[in-house]
């Protein structure tokens, strides 16, 4: 299969063959096991003073007293004497079952699974259709995947950057991200979650040579290189078949995965 590769105008300049990792079968379940694996290396632990709730000299005063047999803290004259203390179900008391430190919050994952959904994640962004069922805005592109020279890695001004998205047809999807920007409130504003915005054009370049920076400030656009290509770039949220721009060298360089590919492929088929 050739795709069309496009200047920085908009216009064609060249015809590439896509690598075979673009063949690979769609498998959303996969992907979002891929995707869960990948995230929990993310959590941080947390855990309890083994003592919190304990540090109180509480003993139980056992029957005949017309009270409840739990501990209670010693002596008299101040508020906090007589009091339950020291059991799971009292006020300042210990908890229950607390968050252990020690516990293995991460999810571990085959290698070849592994392979499977990060290339199965790549093939997906050729699907128009999955695409646009993501939620991104695709009525004005002719074809995906779009590629694009390796000028693009060049760019280090916004300004310069939105041209190019305006000639290739993707302002619409940058336009759905802006007016879907929503400041939030409550308890996930006091944790530092204070917005929330979709994702839009994810541009995977061979090198960086200055695109980074032009992205910073365009809400929605995300800039990788292919080294560092990953699921949680591909399917955010665990939903596959992202709006992706490819440069011409990172096309080139996918030829590497053909390998993997062709193993897993042959996997399938048995």
């Amino acid at each position: 299969m050739n795709v069309q590769v496009y200047s920085l105008d908009g216009k064609i300049v060249d015809e590439l063959e896509l690598p075979k990792v673009f063949s690979t079968p769609y498998r959303p379940d996969v992907i979002h096991k891929a995707f869960i694996s990948l995230q929990s290396h993310s959590f941080q632990p947390q855990g309890r003073d083994p003592l919190a709730g304990e540090k109180t000299s509480a003993m139980s005063r056992n029957t005949g007293q017309g009270i409840a047999r739990m501990a209670r803290v010693k002596g008299s004259g101040f508020p906090r004497a007589g009091q339950a203390a020291g059991v799971g179900n009292t006020i300042k008391g210990r908890q229950a079952h607390p968050p252990m430190s020690n516990k293995n919050i991460t999810k571990r994952l085959n290698k070849k699974e592994k392979r499977l959904a990060l290339c199965s994640a790549i093939a997906a962004t050729i699907s128009k259709e999955i695409v646009a069922s993501r939620g991104h805005s695709v009525d004005k592109i002719k074809d995906l995947p779009l590629v694009i020279n390796d000028d693009i890695c060049k760019i280090k001004k916004t300004k310069d950057l939105q041209n190019v998205m305006n000639s290739l047809n993707l302002s619409d999807d940058i336009e759905r991200v802006r007016k879907g920007w929503k400041k939030r409130m409550g308890k996930s504003q006091r944790r530092g979650r204070v917005t929330r915005a979709s994702r839009s054009v994810l541009i995977v370049v061979d090198k960086d040579e200055g695109i980074g920076k032009a992205t910073g400030s365009i809400l929605g656009i995300d800039v990788t290189t292919v080294k560092n290509l990953s699921v949680l770039h591909l399917a955010p949220g665990s939903h596959a078949a992202r709006l992706v721009l490819w440069s011409k060298g990172a096309i080139e360089h996918l030829n590497s995965f053909t390998s993997p590919v062709l193993e897993i492929m042959e996997l399938i088929n048995k």
